[in-house]
């Protein structure tokens, strides 16, 4: 595409986050950011760097949720991105049961039309499908989180694309659910493969400590235009905690996770919870009433919100994707970002083999952070 052409990339979101790092890669292609990052392509596969794209806005298809948090947050994630230039467009593909079937022959023409395609999430199922119609050769995938980290160690493995915490079973109807849909699964897979010769090029586009393989370009976002739009903020003299929704995947045992929360409020004098999209009301009512905390419900992403300000000057995580974003997004604030493991002994029966491993990998690998002392977390067990 040359600078006088509209701006052929099509992306898809489901999650807030998600379509908060389309607004930095778009930021960064504008910038011309990536043309000076070194491609990092596995070893004799001469896979090229992608072309930066001077061009107009976007055309962002946001796939929204049904959960009111995470549907509130997309909506002015949308707004910014509106301001940005972008074109948003709001498809309903859930809640309803015909509303899948409906929002697939909305994009269909779309998504075939499409040169580059930039995609949030390629575990979610629905992307999966519309990468069958894909006919670009460039795909982009933006962070989702942590979960971008199982996406590169399980391409690389050759696996199909389960995310970490998921257990499984759901008897006969979801082994038969797996089987049909594992030809939709190898679609996917092989649109997430390099092609030689550069007939499929793929990009990934993380603030995560990943690493590229099999042709695969891997570059850093490190928050370019979250630093250029918002703060720098006013720092409080107090600590806020971040939340985390790990109960509410059913990896952590609720008791032990409010016994944690106890813990580290007591320890570090921490005034306020920022409470995770996903995390239930009932249990952000128990956290309230058994620490004293203010539950604050951001309606942007926490990299925007902590951003912004006012902001402690303190911040303590679990292991979760703001570990890494933070401290690059609140580069030069003066803000420490510190993280609590997760004793073992919270884990519920039900959490997967790949959850102690996995949380321990997102800590291990944080850059920038304060790991507390062991002991704060054995006492909040």
């Amino acid at each position: 595409m040359t600078p006088s052409d509209p701006d052929r990339t099509l992306a898809f979101v489901e999650s807030p986050v998600q379509l908060l790092n389309v607004l930095e890669w778009a930021y960064a292609q504008r910038s011309g950011l990536l043309e000076a990052v070194p491609r990092q392509p596995a070893r004799g596969t001469g896979a090229q760097p992608m072309p930066a794209s001077t061009a107009g806005g976007l055309r962002i298809v946001v796939l929204p949720p049904t959960d009111p948090m995470s549907r509130g947050q997309l909506r002015r994630m949308a707004g910014l991105a509106r301001d940005e230039g972008h074109e948003v467009r709001w498809q309903e593909a859930r809640g309803g049961r015909f509303a899948p079937v409906r929002a697939f022959a909305a994009l269909a023409r779309e998504v075939r039309a499409a040169e580059r395609v930039v995609i949030g999430d390629p575990f979610s199922r629905y992307v999966q499908l519309l990468l069958t119609l894909v006919r670009a050769e460039e795909l982009v995938v933006v962070d989702d989180g942590t979960a971008t980290m199982e996406f590169i160690a399980q391409t690389a493995r050759g696996e199909r694309l389960v995310r970490w915490h998921r257990v499984g079973g759901g008897g006969l109807p979801g082994r038969l659910r797996e089987l049909a849909y594992a030809p939709v699964s190898a679609t996917a897979r092989r649109r997430f493969t390099p092609a030689p010769g550069g007939r499929r090029r793929v990009e990934v586009f993380s603030s995560m400590p990943v690493t590229a393989h099999g042709g695969m370009t891997v570059r850093p976002n490190d928050f370019a235009w979250t630093r250029a739009r918002f703060g720098p903020p006013r720092l409080t003299k107090g600590t806020d905690l971040v939340g985390t929704s790990l109960v509410e995947t059913g990896v952590v045992d609720p008791d032990r996770y409010l016994e944690a929360v106890r813990a580290l409020t007591l320890e570090h004098g921490a005034t306020r919870y920022f409470a995770h999209r996903r995390e239930a009301p009932e249990k952000l009512r128990l956290l309230s009433e058994a620490t004293g905390l203010e539950i604050v419900r951001p309606d942007l992403p926490l990299e925007l919100i902590a951003r912004r300000g006012p902001v402690g000057r303190t911040i303590v995580s679990f292991p979760s994707t703001v570990v890494h974003t933070l401290p690059l997004a609140l580069t030069g604030t003066g803000v420490t970002v510190a993280v609590c493991d997760v004793d073992p002994s919270w884990l519920t029966p039900a959490a997967s083999e790949r959850a102690r491993g996995f949380l321990a990998g997102v800590t291990d690998t944080a850059r920038d952070v304060h790991r507390l002392p062991a002991q704060t977390a054995s006492a909040a067990g």
